[in-house]
């Protein structure tokens, strides 16, 4: 018990932290929506529309840093993100809440496909190591150093604009009006295969590798050894045994990849015009939102935070030497 309330009070200080940061890194940012926009305008914008810009935007409240600090706390604790300055008027919550699904939908998905295809290859090349197994070691190292958004712009070349098998951006065919139909959810599905594909091809290796390297230092420990010995069928001794123990390393790192699910793969998204929290994301930053850039990051680090609290709490049953009071 005392492990969970040490882990519960870490968290929290955490999640303290992490919100703290969340305020004032947008802040410390140059520029602010208003110069954004005279950018954009070629500066031609008169000193009485750019005071009135800054009222509409809530820039010239007069509110000090601290007293914007805790406004910021008093509206999460109600819920209220703001009001989003590149998608003005609408709600920040309301812009997360059309733009998360997407992300979730696809990387999460894709995400989850590859720790099992790829924990799954790695606990069997790895069990049996030297053997013809070992070939696909070359091809995933490979295919781990190479950077996901050159996979999605290689798959864009051949699928997209070669052979035209596939749509090269967007989430769904312009035109259709998102709604539960057959018609608009294929669409969906038929537009989220190459970028899905990019995420499968770039990240499974990594799983591979990782568990691969787990199962080599694990099979000669003792325990296995013995297991061996007494008998039992190798197929009990590799799962229940050695994968068992192996995976630990990898429950951190998929609570990791869970987490950042949320955020979304970000070059992805650009290049396939994905319209998910990443793009929304990297909108933000461009319009020196700080609204929705405080919301994204904010619901990308309490994603972590709990994908991290679920990994302990499985980490802690699969290996029970975690609990042990100090």
């Amino acid at each position: 018990m005392r492990f969970f309330i040490r882990r519960g009070i870490f968290y929290i200080v955490t999640a303290w932290a992490a919100v703290t940061l969340n305020f004032f890194l947008p802040r410390m940012m140059p520029g602010d929506p208003v110069s954004s926009l005279i950018i954009k305008s070629g500066g031609q914008i008169s000193p009485d529309a750019i005071n009135s810009l800054k009222v509409l935007f809530g820039l010239d409240n007069g509110q000090s840093l601290w007293e914007q600090y805790t406004s910021y706390w008093n509206q999460l604790f109600h819920g209220d993100l703001g009001l989003s300055f590149a998608f003005f008027p609408t709600p920040v919550s309301s812009v997360i809440q059309q733009s998360l699904p997407w992300t979730v939908g696809l990387v999460g998905i894709a995400t989850i496909l590859s720790v099992i295809l790829g924990t799954t290859v790695g606990t069997l090349i790895g069990w049996r190591r030297g053997t013809k197994a070992d070939a696909v070691l070359p091809v995933a190292t490979f295919f781990s150093a190479v950077p996901y958004f050159w996979f999605g712009l290689i798959a864009i070349l051949l699928f997209a604009v070669t052979w035209d098998f596939f749509p090269a951006s967007k989430g769904y065919q312009p035109g259709l009006i998102p709604a539960w139909n057959w018609e608009f959810i294929s669409s969906v599905l038929w537009h989220g295969i190459l970028p899905a594909l990019t995420i499968v091809v770039s990240s499974i290796s990594g799983w591979i590798l990782g568990m691969r390297n787990m199962m080599v230092t694990v099979s000669s420990e003792d325990y296995v050894t013995v297991a061996q010995a007494k008998g039992l069928k190798e197929r009990r001794v590799m799962v229940s045994y050695a994968a068992r123990n192996a995976v630990l390393p990898q429950i951190s790192s998929f609570a990791l990849a869970l987490g950042f699910i949320v955020g979304g793969t970000l070059v992805m998204e650009m290049v396939f015009s994905y319209p998910g929290i990443g793009f929304v994301l990297y909108q933000a930053v461009t319009a020196s939102d700080y609204p929705l850039m405080q919301g994204c990051f904010l619901v990308i680090t309490l994603a972590i935070l709990v994908a991290n609290m679920m990994a302990d709490v499985v980490y802690a049953f699969l290996d029970p030497r975690t609990r042990q009071e100090g």
